[in-house]
């Protein structure tokens, strides 16, 4: 099973299952009017169908759906995905875009909202600088 999600395909079943969670309530609402499902299930006093309710009930869930999928689309437009292979060099990490190659901190800054913080990873601290104090009292 491929579970490799494309933006696109990404965005395209999170409305695909919106839908069908909003059918399924709007189904629901209609069905227990129409076909008076606490009657017909547990046995109760028959009810009459009330047009009026399903009609406002049923434009609640509308609503409820057209901003439900409207957000959904805004928000996941404003993701953004890497997507594909990104081409970089085996030894100094850089990554090529077109022509040129550049730092993998620009691409990512160029293709994303991420920010980079440098830091020292214990390994390579004790590989450059031994059991050398830092400055700050900091090891």
């Amino acid at each position: 099973m491929n579970t490799m999600f494309t933006k696109q395909r990404l965005v395209r079943s999170l409305i695909v299952i919106q839908l069908v969670g909003y059918a399924a309530l709007l189904f629901l609402i209609a069905g227990d009017e129409l076909f008076d499902l606490p009657h017909t299930v547990f046995g109760t006093l028959a009810t009459p169908v009330n047009w009026p309710e399903i009609v406002i009930e049923s434009s609640y869930i509308i609503v409820l759906a057209a901003v439900s999928l409207t957000l959904t689309k805004i928000l996941m437009g404003r993701i953004r995905f890497f997507e594909g292979y990104v081409p970089i060099c085996a030894y100094c990490k850089k990554i090529r875009n077109g022509d040129e190659w550049c730092s993998l901190e620009a691409y990512v800054t160029a293709h994303s909202e991420a920010l980079f913080s440098h830091g020292i990873c214990p390994e390579c601290r004790e590989s450059h600088f031994g059991h050398q104090h830092h400055p700050d009292g900091v090891r």
